[in-house]
């Protein structure tokens, strides 16, 4: 049992909208009706493990999408997650798999305990996990390193045809829940980061990527599909804030 996680009767209806948010952004990426959409959901998803619901997560809403993704026809899904909290769930579920990449910024030591440098996957999967701990009162420098030097050389290098990113505003330094101090202009470095990787690292397939994903953003050839669904953030105004900042930056990258 998780202490953490409350249901109720709509639970279940909620948590299934949130991962079919994700699943019908990723569908309209196959028809190449959209390149890139935000998903604001409820409940979170990155701590559900493949097996039970924990730290205000249900379903895994990004895990979900991912195999989804494959299931259509991206072969290499590149998962970021810059929640301040570590994704458990999601590293769990995709620790031995070459297929999915995870890399996760997030406040070290803090819940949920995981997440640590050494934890690099296992099994074929090794070295497709990518932890970047951040101690206590980190912030916008750490970050900006993080999501402008060091993901796009990862996301180049492993090839892939889709980006998901966990996007968790729980960073914000009015946040309540931990202690990092990333600031509004920080979150859209974060964003520009995420969104120049994509289209800097769009792939052929003699490059890594698969052939029929890449024939699904050949028209501008030039740029990843990526989606992105909301995980953490309890300051309601840093929230809207970081939200509309990502959406804003989304529009103009």
């Amino acid at each position: 049992a998780d202490p953490d996680t409350y249901i109720s009767e709509n639970s279940l209806d909620a948590a299934l909208y949130a991962a079919g948010a994700v699943i019908e952004a990723i569908g309209r990426c196959k028809t190449g009706e959209i390149e890139r959409a935000f998903c604001a959901v409820r409940p979170p998803g990155h701590h559900a493990e493949a097996n039970r619901a924990m730290g205000f997560c249900i379903f895994n809403n990004i895990a979900v999408g991912a195999r989804y993704a494959q299931k259509i026809g991206y072969k290499k899904i590149f998962i970021v997650d810059f929640d301040v909290h570590h994704g458990n769930g999601t590293q769990h579920i995709f620790e031995d798999d070459d297929t999915v990449f995870y890399f996760s910024t997030h406040q070290y030591p803090h819940y949920p305990g995981t997440g640590g440098e050494s934890e690099k996957g296992k099994g074929k999967g090794s070295g497709f996990t990518f932890n970047m701990p951040m101690p206590h009162g980190a912030g916008d420098k750490e970050y900006f390193s993080a999501y402008n030097e060091v993901l796009p050389k990862l996301i180049k290098k492993f090839g892939t045809d889709m980006i998901l990113v966990s996007a968790g505003y729980d960073i914000h330094l009015s946040d309540p829940l931990a202690g990092i101090r990333v600031s509004d202009e920080g979150v859209r470095n974060i964003v520009k980061g995420i969104l120049s990787s994509a289209k800097q690292s769009a792939v052929s397939p003699a490059s890594g990527g698969s052939a029929e994903a890449d024939n699904q953003h050949s028209a501008k050839n030039s740029e990843l599909p990526v989606i992105f669904s909301l995980e953490g953030g309890y300051d309601l105004e840093a929230l809207g804030n970081s939200v509309l900042s990502t959406a804003k930056e989304m529009l103009l990258v």
